[in-house]
Formats: structure tokens, sequence, C-alpha cells
């Protein structure tokens, strides 16, 4: 228990001080703002009900690294992330790619969010429907997100471009909900055994 905390603690510091630093001066304000408010929505939930109920480990961690990636692409704007400049020299891609790195944890981390919540409440029966109904959800929050970037689009023209990080393509969107498919797809079945191992260890105690 008392490592359990510490981990959180130490969880919760690294991604608030990665918040503050990206937040002092970042590419463009709203931007930012927009990119990191899923942590500004999530964190304080996450304390809230801490006690009342407790995530595991594995869904902790992959949040905070979810919450990196987002806080990295709105301090920067997802088109000029550093890292995604040495990937695409790496890779020799026409494009900055680290969106896609964002839209992949996009579907990754929401599709175990969905999983523990659905085991733990018991609200789908069976394996391999829980997983399928995990990626329809993840899914479904990647298709919002497009819509919520069109509207962005709509509402503000040119002031969007940073935010929506299309970098001339025309089927970015698309693209991005593909990303979201590979990585909700993915944490499915390479971590399900290793997040009920979890689950178990968390209902006995």
């Amino acid at each position: 228990m008392e490592q359990r905390k510490l981990l959180n603690a130490t969880l919760a510091a690294i991604v608030i001080a990665a918040l503050v630093a990206s937040g002092i001066a970042p590419f463009d304000r709203a931007t930012w703002f927009m990119e990191v408010a899923p942590v500004l929505i999530a964190l304080p939930i996450m304390v809230a009900t801490r006690k009342n109920y407790p995530l595991t480990t594995l869904l902790t961690v992959l949040i905070a690294a979810h919450a990196l990636v987002l806080i990295g692409g709105g301090a920067y704007t997802y088109a000029r992330v550093p890292l995604g400049f040495w990937m695409q020299d790496v890779l020799g891609t026409v494009r900055n790619p680290y969106d896609k790195i964002g839209h992949f944890m996009q579907g990754f981390v929401p599709a175990m969010v969905a999983r523990e919540i659905l085991i733990r409440g018991a609200y789908v029966v069976g394996r391999r429907m829980t997983g399928f109904v995990c990626i329809c959800i993840a899914m479904a929050i990647s298709a919002s997100y497009e819509l919520i970037e069109w509207a962005a689009a709509l509402a503000m023209g040119q002031g969007a471009d940073e935010f929506l990080g299309t970098q001339g393509d025309q089927w970015d969107t698309q693209s991005d909900m593909f990303m979201a498919l590979i990585g909700s797809s993915t944490a499915i079945a390479l971590l399900s055994g290793w997040h009920d191992r979890q689950l178990k260890r968390l209902d006995s105690k």
C-alpha cells in the first residue's frame, strides 16, 4: 500500500511539474489549453477518487504517460514537438509524426480505462465482448475528438491550424482514428492478462 501511494505521488508530481513547465511559455496559449484540457479534467478526478475508487498500478502509469504526451503536444503544438522531428529524421516521414503518438495513446489508454471500469462494475460479460466494447469506446472517444477539432476549425478559422496539426494532410482525420484503433487493439491484446492479475489483487485488498 505504501509503495502504491509513493508511486501515485511520484507520478502526480511529475505530471504536475510538466504541466506547469509547459504552461509557462507555450508556443500558442489557446492551443496549449485545448491540448492539456483532458489532463486538467482527469487529474482532479483521480485525486478526489483515489481512496474510494483506487486504480490499478498499470492504469495509473498509463494515464500518467498519456498526460505527458498531451502536455508535450500542448507546449510545442504537435507539429513542432522535438521528439517528433527526431522520429521524422529516423523514419524518413514527410511530416512530424508526434501527433500520431498522441492518437495511438488516445486509443491505447482509454481502452484500458474502459476495461477497468467495465470489469470492476461487471457491466459486460465475457472476455471477448469486454475487449470489443473497450475498443468501441476508445473509437467513440477518438471520433468525438475529431468532431471537437472540426468545431474548433469552424470557430477559429486559420487560428485552429496549430490545434489541428494536420500539416497539410487531407487524410489526417482518418489516419488519426486508425492510430486510435491500432492503439486500442494493441492495449487489449497485450495488456489484458496483466490487467486481470492487477484487478484481482485490487479486489483482494
